[in-house]
């Protein structure tokens, strides 16, 4: 996440509400270190404008960040990543059991065995890196 410089690179399905997907975004920075506690993150309006989304979208998708302790806005100051590090460890173990769940919801109609699974998902794994 190069916020930054301007940078944000985002792409939008047609399934998740546009806040969601945001929220999801600063989540997965946070969980691959690409964020941190304390950083500070664009402005309502300027990631609005980053990704080209309707104001009141980026700030609902802020409301649910604060909400979710995820952000901390205080007064006029810019909103900065918490600094909860229980909060960003289950962060991460939210995003991997979705990925899981996901994963398993495609691929148990094919009845494959446990062992045989995890051999292919390490192979892919590895060959991603």
């Amino acid at each position: 996440m190069n916020v930054d410089d301007g940078q944000i690179n985002m792409r939008f399905n047609n399934r998740d509400p546009v806040y969601l997907q945001v929220v999801r975004y600063f989540k997965e920075g946070l969980a691959a270190g690409r964020l941190s506690a304390g950083d500070v993150i664009p402005s309502r309006r300027e990631i609005a404008g980053l990704l080209k989304i309707n104001p009141n979208t980026a700030q609902k998708a802020y409301k649910e960040m604060e909400d979710q302790g995820l952000i901390i806005t205080e007064g006029n100051s810019p909103s900065r990543i918490a600094s909860n590090e229980q909060l960003i460890g289950s962060i991460r173990d939210e995003l991997i059991q979705e990925a899981a769940a996901a994963f398993i919801d495609s691929i148990k109609n094919i009845d494959v065995p446990v062992e045989e699974l995890l051999n292919v998902v390490r192979k892919q794994y590895l060959k991603g890196r």
